[in-house]
């Protein structure tokens, strides 16, 4: 399975009653795909407010992004918890939607071994037949699943990929050692540049909801032999990348890019409790970023 190169972590829609907007989230997958070049997108991962969605509504959400995107894009469910078997049934209900792949999020909370971590993925993996990404993000879930725990998931023939948010240490050990076929994918927007070239695959962004085009120049220009060109435009949109995390404080995933959106014209609405909408400061702070 080929996700490309620019993978976008979607945000999910939400009308003023806080349920999903179906009618916004078709708009939003076609924006997506053909204004800001997404190759696949992530649907219910941390961007897309998972911790806050119902069983009902993920499944729901899958179903209605593979049906939108019609091949277009492929589909990845955003399937991990810190429960096991609660991921296995997820991972399952995603099979059925007809998702191309699955997101596993480090166990969060419970803080287990790595040799724990192992057999929670094995076990996921073991339970599907689809291709598997690991998202290892221990700035949210406090364990880091270790690179020589990485490599030994990479031994398993459908975890195919990581999603790698440590560091470039970690980026650079993975892509070094890890079976040709397995893929690694910057998390995190700023180093997404300087991952790819220490050997990251791609990029898993927040950041193409509004600068996806102009990503896809950056990764297309270093991948045909001008990294300057790469650097320049990496260069200028790193204030997008930051800012939309610093924002002029630290800022929660999505608030950020939610209200980026909306001033994008796109009415995605606002985030769920216990996330809230940016303040008056943080809105002109991103109405700055994107020159509004």
């Amino acid at each position: 399975m080929d996700f490309g190169r620019l993978i976008t972590a979607m945000v999910t829609p939400f009308n003023e009653q806080g349920e999903i907007h179906w009618e916004e989230t078709a708009r939003l997958i076609d924006y997506l795909i053909v204004d800001q070049k997404s190759e696949t997108l992530v649907v219910s991962g941390t961007t897309g407010e998972s911790p806050t969605l119902s069983d009902t509504e993920k499944v729901q959400l899958f179903e209605f992004a593979v049906k939108h995107a019609a091949g277009r894009c492929k589909i990845i469910a955003g399937t991990g918890s810190n429960n096991t078997a609660h991921s296995i049934h997820l991972t399952q209900e995603a099979e059925r939607a007809g998702v191309d792949g699955i997101l596993l999020v480090v166990p969060y909370y419970n803080k287990p071994s790595q040799e724990g971590l192992f057999k929670h993925f094995e076990a996921i993996a073991g339970s599907t037949k689809l291709p598997i990404m690991l998202y290892n993000v221990p700035g949210r879930t406090v364990t880091s699943l270790s690179a020589e725990t990485t490599l030994r998931l990479a031994q398993i023939p459908n975890i195919v990929a990581t999603k790698e948010c440590a560091s470039m240490e970690q980026v650079t050990l993975i892509a070094a050692s890890a079976p040709e076929n397995f893929r690694v994918y910057s998390g995190d927007d700023a180093s997404g540049l300087p991952a790819i070239a220490v050997g990251a695959h791609g990029i898993v962004s927040v950041a193409s909801h509004v600068v996806g085009a102009e990503m896809k120049k950056m990764i297309d220009a270093f991948y045909g032999g001008a990294p300057l060109q790469a650097a320049q435009i990496h260069q200028q949109l790193f204030p997008v990348f930051k800012g939309l995390f610093e924002c002029p404080q630290p800022l929660p995933n999505p608030v950020a890019v939610k209200y980026a959106l909306t001033l994008r014209g796109l009415d995605v609405g606002s985030v769920r409790l216990p996330l809230i909408p940016p303040t008056e400061e943080e809105q002109a702070y991103i109405k700055g970023l994107l020159n509004l």
